[in-house]
């Protein structure tokens, strides 16, 4: 296993992981490690000892999310792992105690319950997905625990004073990602002028692309395009749930736009290309928010020229940015999701936001000396935290701790996502619409 030194931290975290909790039928204990479990290992100078601290949390390891929830596995199980041969966090061995919430909102605030009720856990970690993440930090704040969270960028929902984004697209997010993508559109000596909204209507997919729908000073993406000059030729929403996607793709063929904003998630985008392909058509651009990032690379040339957002891609120049820790840290998680047999195996904006909150979780207990929850939110409110991917991160409440985005935009070229935007973080030139 890999090691690096915490910028900042003075010891970390050691983790062994449970997928699902099991009750075994033997009289003795099993001395078999859980399903899922990473051993610790063994032998090491200033091994960590005593009682574990539990980390609990859900991820979306099967359902709908499932593509994206096993990128945060696999990040997470790494960060731990290689933490704990480091000592563990206070000199105590860490479990990550994880159940599945099969990408069903409904079911994380029973599970987040269990884990702080019945379970016992000393910490709590956010699971994936937005909603996910609004419904577990409803139970963090009826019990007073502080919740790094990975992937909530719905900041205006995300008024809890103790949860910590690991990704932030700044406090309104409605407005900075579409002025980045157009801002992006208008450097090309062509812009694209017809515009098409292909809008996923759950959590802040539907936000960012409308805005609040009862506050005219509150625009989203699509008011935000008419009033850059575009002409919006479909307005097209779909719920979560959508598995017909013939429809949809009739329906921008016929609107004829030559850019598709597609606010979806996951393998949303993949779905409409593939319907889209065919009825024999392909918009000449296409941007989409939060996807799965491997499937839309499973696609081939179908996919290229895609856009999406992104806070750190493996392209050499982004990992000499992050230091010489970065480039072990994208090896090993290489490894490991090519053994997950992942259809893409890069560290990326998922992984990174992944490590960045487990960052901030060691950071809280190191930096506050224990596990009370009080004085974990008081540190990092006073002190931010230095992460390896996105440099040092300060937590204002006045801005629901969202700090100020370090997000860029990526390309899918030549069978590869490459950071295009802006242009100090550009591993590659955005490159145009095709025909």
């Amino acid at each position: 296993m890999r090691t690096r030194s915490l910028t900042a931290l003075s010891a970390t975290v050691a983790l062994t992981l449970f997928i699902t909790a099991a009750c075994s039928d033997d009289d003795e204990p099993s001395t078999e490690p859980a399903p899922g479990a990473v051993e610790s290992p063994g032998g090491d100078t200033g091994a960590p000892s005593g009682d574990p601290i539990v980390v609990g949390s859900t991820l979306s390891l099967t359902g709908a999310f499932g593509p994206t929830g096993i990128i945060h596995q696999i990040a997470g199980e790494q960060f731990v792992e290689q933490l704990n041969e480091s000592g563990g966090l206070l000199g105590r061995p860490v479990e990550w105690l994880v159940l599945d919430d099969e990408s069903d909102q409904a079911q994380v605030t029973a599970l987040y319950e269990r884990l702080i009720g019945q379970e016992g856990v000393d910490l709590i970690i956010g699971p994936y997905a937005t909603p996910n993440i609004i419904s577990a930090m409803a139970v963090a704040e009826r019990h007073g625990l502080t919740m790094p969270q990975h992937t909530a960028v719905l900041a205006p929902l995300m008024t809890y004073e103790c949860q910590f984004p690991a990704w932030s697209i700044g406090p309104t997010p409605n407005e900075y990602v579409p002025d980045q993508v157009f801002d992006a559109l208008e450097s090309l000596p062509a812009p694209p002028q017809r515009v098409a909204f292909v809008i996923n209507q759950g959590g802040s997919t539907d936000f960012i692309a409308q805005g609040s729908p009862d506050d005219d000073s509150d625009p989203g993406a699509v008011s935000i395009a008419e009033d850059r000059g575009y002409e919006v030729v479909a307005e097209i929403r779909y719920p979560p749930d959508t598995t017909d996607w013939a429809p949809i793709a009739q329906q921008i063929r016929d609107a004829d736009p030559d850019f598709v904003f597609n606010s979806g998630l996951a393998v949303d985008p993949v779905n409409l290309l593939q319907a889209m392909e065919q009825l024999g058509y392909r918009p000449p651009m296409m941007f989409s928010l939060f996807p799965a990032p491997g499937p839309l690379l499973g696609l081939g040339d179908v996919a290229d020229g895609l856009l999406s957002v992104s806070i750190f891609e493996p392209n050499d120049a982004l990992i000499q940015q992050a230091g010489p820790e970065a480039q072990a840290i994208v090896d090993e998680f290489q490894s490991r999701a090519a053994a997950e047999g992942l259809p893409y195996t890069a560290f990326e904006t998922q992984a990174t936001a992944s490590w960045n909150a487990w960052e901030i979780l060691v950071a809280a207990v190191e930096g506050s000396g224990g596990t009370d929850q009080q004085a974990m939110c008081d540190y990092l409110h006073e002190n931010g935290v230095d992460t390896t991917f996105s440099g040092h991160l300060e937590f204002d409440p006045d801005d629901n701790n969202f700090w100020p985005s370090t997000q860029g935009l990526k390309q899918i070229q030549n069978g590869d996502w490459v950071m295009v935007w802006p242009a100090d973080r550009a591993a590659a030139q955005l490159q145009p619409p095709v025909g």
